[in-house]
This record gives C-alpha cells, sequence and structure tokens, in this order.
C-alpha cells in the first residue's frame, strides 16, 4: 500500500498536512505546487489498496480525479476549505468540508484531531489572513504577543512562498519546504533554527516594498484595481499584496492582475474585510476561476477580458458594500 499525501504549496496546505503527519507518522509520496496549482489529484498514479490524503485543493476542480481514483479501488481522505461541488457517493471518500466564511482546512484537520496540534493551525490561520480566527484559536494557548506576532510572521512568509506561475518563481520549492518543516513538533524551534525563513520574510518584505509603489490601475467606488508589472518578484508578492490591501483599507475590495505566460493576467481578489463574502462568487464566473468566499482568484483572464472583470467586480462588491452598510 502506498500512501499519497496531495496538498496545496501555501501555509494552509503545509500546516494541515504536518498536524496530520504529526499526529499520524507515515511516509508517503508527496504530490503539490505552487498555490494556484490545484488540479493535483489526477497526478496522483494511486491503484487500488492505495491511500489518497487531499488538503487544501478545491473538490470541483479535481472532482474527475476523484471519482477516477475511487473507482479504481483507491481510499481518499478529503479535507478542504473552497467550493466542493457534488461531492460522489462512496463509501471509500471520508470528506471533512467546510466553506464557510473565517475558516481554513488546518482549522477543519485541528478540529479532527481534538486540538492536539493546534499551534500548527494557528499558523495556517494567520497565513490564510484569518486574523481573527487566528487569534481565537491561540486563546487557550496563553500565548504572549511576542510569540503570536511570530507564528503570524511565519504563516505569512510560508503562504507568501507559494505564489508564482511556476516553482521557478518560489523562493523553495513547497515540497522541499515541508521536508524542512516536518522535522519540527515546535514552530518556534522551526523559526530558530532554519534559516530559510529569514530567507522568506527577507524576500517578502522587499516584494511587497516595491508593490507598494505601484499606482492602482483603477480606483472603483467599492474596490481598487491594481496592475503589477511581469516581473518574477510581481508574481510571488500578488497574493500577500492583496492580503495587505485587504488589511490596510477594510471597507474595500481589491484585485491584484500580474501578467503571465498566456499574454493573459493571473488575478487575485479580497473581498472586503468588513464583509468577507463575494470573492468566490465573482471569480467563478470565470473559465479558470475559483476560491473562497474572502480570497479567489483567476488563474488566467485574457487581456481582453479585463473591462468585463472590472465591470462585474465593481457590480459584485458594490452591492455587497451597500448591504453591509444596511
Amino acid at each position: 500500500m502506498t500512501q499519497f499525501d496531495v496538498f496545496n504549496g501555501d501555509a494552509d496546505g503545509l500546516c494541515a498536512l504536518h498536524q496530520l503527519r504529526l499526529e499520524t507518522p507515515l511516509e508517503s509520496v508527496l504530490i503539490t505546487g505552487v498555490k494556484r496549482d490545484i488540479a493535483l489529484l489526477q497526478r496522483a498514479p494511486a491503484q487500488r489498496g492505495d491511500t489518497v490524503t487531499a488538503l487544501d485543493i478545491s473538490a470541483a476542480t479535481n472532482h474527475d480525479a476523484l471519482v477516477t481514483l475511487l473507482d479504481r479501488g483507491v481510499n481518499v481522505q478529503y479535507f478542504d476549505h473552497h467550493y466542493a461541488g457534488a461531492l460522489p457517493p462512496h463509501p471509500a471518500l471520508k470528506a471533512i468540508i467546510d466553506p464557510s466564511p473565517g475558516v481554513c482546512t488546518a482549522m477543519l484537520v485541528d478540529r479532527y484531531l481534538g486540538g492536539r496540534q493546534r499551534i500548527w493551525a494557528i499558523v495556517a490561520a494567520f497565513g490564510d489572513n484569518l486574523l481573527d480566527a487566528g487569534r481565537q484559536l491561540a486563546a487557550p494557548l496563553a500565548l504572549d504577543s511576542e510569540r503570536l506576532n511570530a507564528l503570524r510572521e511565519l504563516g505569512e512568509n510560508l503562504t507568501y512562498n507559494a505564489y508564482g506561475d511556476t516553482v521557478g518563481d518560489l523562493i523553495i520549492a513547497p515540497a522541499a519546504l515541508y521536508q524542512v518543516m516536518r522535522r519540527y513538533a515546535d514552530p518556534f524551534h522551526f523559526l530558530r533554527s532554519e534559516p530559510i525563513i529569514a530567507r522568506l520574510s527577507k524576500a517578502r518584505r522587499d516584494d511587497l516594498a516595491m508593490a507598494s509603489e505601484v499606482d492602482p490601475e483603477l480606483v472603483l467606488d467599492h474596490a481598487t484595481i491594481y496592475v503589477l508589472p511581469d516581473a518574477t518578484w510581481s508574481r510571488r508578492v500578488h497574493g500577500v499584496f492583496g492580503n495587505h490591501l485587504a488589511n490596510r483599507f477594510p471597507d474595500l475590495a481589491h484585485a491584484v492582475l500580474t501578467p503571465n505566460a498566456q499574454r493573459g493576467y493571473t488575478v487575485s481578489v479580497r473581498a472586503p474585510m468588513a464583509v468577507r463574502t463575494g470573492a468566490d462568487v465573482l471569480c467563478r464566473q470565470f473559465t479558470t476561476g475559483g476560491g473562497r468566499a474572502e480570497a479567489a482568484g483567476i488563474n488566467h483572464l485574457p487581456r481582453e477580458a479585463f473591462p468585463e472583470f472590472a465591470r462585474r467586480f465593481e457590480q459584485a462588491f458594490s452591492t455587497s458594500s451597500s448591504a453591509s452598510r444596511g
């Protein structure tokens, strides 16, 4: 029997898997990639009797591959917080899926484990910009502000590292980063011992400083749209820059676009922090769009579709902004 661990390469996917393997150590085949690379189940060559654990990748995007694995006699355990669509009814599928706002995959794993590896769920929540959820999870641990800030910094750095069009854009490949993480049950020991964290932190801050010098492409009544330059640093930073904008301007929606290899744009969308809904619904209107209520994206937006995206973006969040004001 072979175990396959299939997971998103960001903080949430990394920490969700880390919690499970701290609790139940297993040697496994790792399948992951950049944050937007979520059609991962099709890469698992699992056969009858094998097991697959899927973490933080949309079941809707992976539906056909999931059905194929189940029909092949593979047992699948699935944790996720994205829109799932209709799950295939199958006795070999054990799915824990909750797309509610304010939830990340590592928090679902935390519930499943009864909180036994909770500190890593806190890291993941911060990495997904779920700041209130991270603080609530941390409350029973009585962490001082310095340690809590260290966990937030770690989560943000892990998520920053996952953004890019290819693994070559990243500071370190997510699979390699997980192999480093798995040696540490204690995130503070991880922070003290591994120089890769300081490297990620410096790169993130440098990239954010460059993004902050870019003027918005469009300033709308309820939203802003940024188009970053065609550069490796912008492909790395567009997600965490979206989080930065969302935290700084919580009443506005934000979109951050970066040119991609298909001569279009990769898009990150953040719903207003005051509302926390609508990003996924907007992005699913486009062929390669998906995500969650607070934060979603479009893998490829053709350049000629930019005006239509801007129109739908403003329309989506003018409605939600008005509703939030009552």
